[in-house]
């Protein structure tokens, strides 16, 4: 008797000491088609209730969403939106309370936070609210494109933020919906081409400098497509680039496509490309004054640069061609 109450009073303080969520059934992890999903319901459930364009909504979240990604002060996010609010602008500046829920003392600490969800709870955790309060803030200019860039302005206070913000929401519109998440390797692979990790190689020609990309070496008029979705942002020509196209993503990645041999008719600054279209081809130009050509052998310079919301720099975009290689191979093997 006296060992099956010991075996008993052993078996329940073990019990007692396990962290509940080992009983507890783990939470799912979204597929990336039902995070969009949800995140798409949350932007038109904003815009039924504040009449604001869920595109705008979209692209602020994933701006602020690349900025996470490119900055180690801001958290990552926890839900599905990723618009950020430190807790000082949430609550007010003389606040005491900086968990402060209730938007009665919010507000009168000065605090933007809202209850998005009619709980009575204004939590900047919650996706609800946080999307609520930056619609509103939004509603607060007007609906129009206008007062749209005069809100966004009004919120980042950066020139370069509210061009690629309204650059996210041309990109969205046209293709109305959030689910881009496809690439393209810049040149078809049935032409002939080769590279090589070059990125971060010397570079002597207008002074001392890294190579910021890889060199895709292929001939003279081969098409060059993008590898993502997004807006057109630059075109035209770079003593160093040549005849060059940027393309900006949804992720606030700037493509970089130089030394081409022309444009492909149709693209513009301003136009809105997917994984795929042909937006020039292979050429030498560069290095001089426009329309220097054949300093060097014909090949694409594909580079990637990330902005953080202050500057924008460089990384390696061998990886990333790597795999989209490898994707449109396997794609094409499928078909």
């Amino acid at each position: 008797m006296k060992r099956s109450l010991l075996l008993f009073i052993t078996i329940l303080f073990l019990f007692s000491h396990i962290p509940p969520m080992t009983f507890a059934e783990e939470k799912k992890e979204l597929t990336y088609e039902e995070r969009m999903e949800q995140r798409m319901d949350l932007y038109q459930k904003m815009e039924t209730v504040t009449n604001v364009p869920w595109h705008y909504l979209a692209a602020a979240d994933s701006f602020d969403r690349g900025l996470r990604k490119a900055r180690r002060d801001l958290p990552k996010e926890e839900g599905l939106i990723a618009i950020y609010y430190s807790p000082e602008e949430w609550v007010g500046p003389l606040n005491p309370d900086l968990e402060d829920t209730s938007p009665l003392s919010i507000s009168m600490f000065g605090g933007i936070g809202l209850d998005g969800n009619g709980d009575g709870i204004a939590d900047r955790n919650d996706d609800e609210d946080v999307l609520y309060t930056f619609a509103k803030h939004l509603e607060s200019y007007g609906y129009d494109d206008e007062n749209i860039r005069v809100g966004i302005w009004e919120h980042y206070h950066r020139e370069k933020t509210l061009q690629l913000i309204m650059g996210h929401a041309k990109v969205y519109e046209t293709f109305n919906t959030i689910a881009l998440n496809k690439n393209a390797f810049p040149v078809p692979l049935h032409f002939n081409y080769s590279y090589k990790n070059t990125w971060g190689d010397a570079r002597g020609w207008g002074g001392r400098r890294i190579h910021e990309g890889t060199d895709i070496f292929a001939g003279y008029g081969t098409p060059v497509r993008a590898t993502t979705y997004g807006v057109v942002e630059l075109k035209g020509w770079n003593e160093y680039g040549g005849w060059r196209v940027g393309i900006r993503d949804t992720d606030n990645v700037y493509h970089y496509f130089a030394h081409l041999s022309g444009f492909e008719k149709g693209i513009e600054q301003g136009t809105v490309v997917e994984p795929g279209t042909v937006i020039g081809y292979v050429g030498s130009s560069g290095y001089g004054k426009p329309g220097t050509q054949g300093k060097f052998p014909p090949h694409l310079h594909y580079g990637m640069y990330r902005d953080n919301g202050f500057i924008e720099w460089s990384f390696d975009p061998f990886p990333s061609l790597k795999r989209w290689e490898k994707n449109d191979r396997a794609a094409k093997r499928r078909r």
